[in-house]
């Protein structure tokens, strides 16, 4: 959402949450990593559509996971590298941090244009950058497995951000798998028909 000309976000988390997150972006920063958020934060921003999480997601360009890895497990947290084409993770007690870096279909990678295009927002009072919301379209749009399909959270960008998203890297990230990109086009036009041209003819 937007507050006096500033992205924000308010995901409602519970306080010990809200501590962990902040000392994780807090060892980032200190450590001078880039990063990105994603997840709900960044959905919120995008969407206008806010509520609760269970988790933060962190994007980070693969060349720095290792470091970024080290350095949590160096200020105490547990850290686990749950697939290691695209996913670490850090514990604290109940709550976690994905640390991500691409996608589990290997089709999304993290590289350099995703902090070219990424967008300044304020979240738990730090100033953060966002994932572009091409990619979130992008890396969302391929998320269709039997316990999770990400087609809603897709609409609902398209809903609210079609009209301004840079639709030629939308094409390019897609490359040969544009059918993909096609079909949420489609289902978008049947699920919010009356909305069809925020999707350019």
């Amino acid at each position: 959402m937007v507050v006096n000309d500033r992205l924000r976000a308010s995901i409602d988390v519970s306080p010990r949450t809200a501590a962990f997150y902040d000392a994780v972006i807090t060892a980032l920063e200190e450590e001078r990593l880039p990063f990105m958020l994603g997840g709900a934060f960044a959905f919120e921003v995008y969407t206008d559509i806010g509520g609760q999480t269970k988790d933060l997601d962190l994007f980070l360009h693969p060349r720095d996971l290792d470091a970024a890895m080290a350095a949590l497990a160096k200020r105490g947290y547990e850290t686990e590298m749950k697939a290691r084409h695209w996913l670490g993770k850090v514990k604290s007690e109940r709550d976690f941090v994905d640390i991500i870096f691409g996608s589990g279909n290997g089709l999304a990678p993290v590289d350099d244009a995703w902090f070219e295009h990424a967008l300044p927002a304020e979240v738990l009072g730090h100033e953060v950058r966002l994932i572009p919301v091409e990619e979130m379209l992008w890396s969302k749009s391929f998320i269709m497995e039997r316990e999770r399909y990400d087609g809603n959270d897709v609409a609902h960008v398209l809903l609210r951000r079609g009209a301004q998203l840079d639709w030629p890297r939308v094409l390019r990230r897609f490359g040969p798998y544009w059918q993909v990109l096609l079909a949420h086009l489609v289902l978008f036009g049947f699920i919010y028909p009356g909305e069809r041209e925020q999707v350019p003819a």
